[in-house]
């Protein structure tokens, strides 16, 4: 396996949900306080010994916290129509937009874990 570097940052954010075509009580309007943690790796440091700026990082990770933050998330693209608001696809969706966010080949944000409660998380991990 090669060896690589890794960073992690933590974002809060809360919102509600309900689960099209699940049938028990996450198919009615519910909420809940999202933890979510980004990682980023990367097989060199830049110039002065960083993977990325934690700064740059945490930019990108409240610009859509900020757009999923006390919202309904069935009302929001992409989870009104095409995707199912699940802590598995939040976990997707977050990986998906910080990758288009971040403007350094260097570096992937390759997994985001999407803790719905401290004891229920979903991963989702590219390889």
């Amino acid at each position: 396996m090669a060896s690589f570097y890794e960073v992690m940052i933590e974002r809060n954010f809360s919102s509600a949900h309900q689960l099209r075509g699940y049938k028990g009580k996450c198919e009615n309007l519910h909420g809940h306080n999202y933890k979510i943690e980004i990682y980023a790796k990367g097989a060199e440091l830049n110039n002065i010994g960083l993977l990325i700026d934690f700064g740059d990082l945490k930019k990108a990770a409240d610009e859509i916290v900020k757009y999923l933050d006390h919202r309904n998330l069935n009302e929001l693209p992409p989870f009104d129509e095409e995707l199912n608001p699940s802590a598995e696809n939040l976990a997707c969706y977050i990986c998906e937009y910080m990758n288009s966010r971040i403007q350094d080949e260097r570096v992937k944000v390759w997994k985001v874990r999407c803790y719905e409660t401290p004891t229920s998380i979903a991963t989702y991990q590219i390889d």
